[in-house]
C-alpha cells in the first residue's frame, strides 16, 4: 500500500544562543545539516555574549533536519541564524512554513523580541518555547507572557532543546496550534 506523505516546513527561530541548532539536532532523524562557524575576534562588539560567554560557534546560514511524525507526515526543520546581520535569510526560510518555534532564553529575554515580532507581523503561527538551559525556569508563565507581550492565543511552553522527547513535544504543540488556525472547511 502506497502512503502519500505530506511535507511540512517548520522554522526554529530565536535570538543568538537560544538553542536553535541544539533543538534541530536533538530531534532530527537524519544527521542535521548545520552551518556553524567559530566565533572569532571579529565578532567582538558585534555579537553580545552576555549570558552565553562559553559559546564558541554560531549558525551563519541555517540548520536543517527532518523528523517523521506519522506514516503520512514529515516535518522539515529549518533553524534560523540568531544575529540580526543574518536576518535577510529569515524571509526565505519562513516562506511556506506552517509555523515556527520561537526559542526563549529567560537569561537574555531581549533576544527573543525580534523573533516574536517577526512572526506576529507576518501572521505566521508560532509557539514560544522557554528553553530550560539549567533546569527550572525562575519565572511564571504570566511573567514571561507579560515580558514578551505575547498574545493569549500564542502557546507558551517549556522545553529542553537537548532532549529529543521535549523537542518533539514542542513540534507537536506547534503543529496543533498551526492546524487550529486553519479555516474550517465545509
Amino acid at each position: 500500500m502506497r502512503v502519500d506523505r505530506k511535507s511540512v516546513k517548520v522554522v526554529v527561530a530565536g535570538g543568538f544562543g537560544t538553542g536553535k541548532t541544539t533543538l534541530v539536532g536533538s530531534v532530527s532523524e537524519i544527521p542535521p545539516l548545520v552551518t556553524e562557524e567559530v566565533l572569532t575576534h571579529a565578532s567582538i562588539g558585534v555579537d553580545d555574549l552576555t549570558g552565553v560567554e562559553d559559546k564558541s560557534s554560531t549558525t551563519v546560514a541555517l540548520d536543517f533536519g527532518r523528523i517523521t511524525i506519522s506514516n503520512d507526515v514529515v516535518l522539515y526543520l529549518f533553524g534560523t541564524p540568531g544575529q540580526d546581520r543574518f536576518w535577510f535569510i529569515w524571509d526565505e526560510l519562513a516562506q511556506g512554513a506552517v509555523g515556527a518555534i520561537v526559542l526563549v532564553d529567560t537569561r537574555r529575554l531581549g533576544t527573543s523580541f525580534p523573533a516574536v515580532d517577526y512572526f506576529e507581523r507576518r501572521g505566521i503561527p508560532f509557539v514560544a518555547a522557554v528553553n530550560r538551559f539549567f533546569g527550572e525556569c525562575p519565572y511564571t508563565e504570566e511573567e514571561i507572557r507579560a515580558a514578551l507581550e505575547l498574545d493569549e492565543t500564542v502557546p507558551l511552553l517549556w522545553c529542553d532543546a537537548r532532549d529529543r522527547a521535549s523537542s518533539k513535544q514542542a513540534l507537536i504543540e506547534l503543529v496543533r496550534h498551526a492546524l487550529s488556525r486553519l479555516p474550517a472547511t465545509a
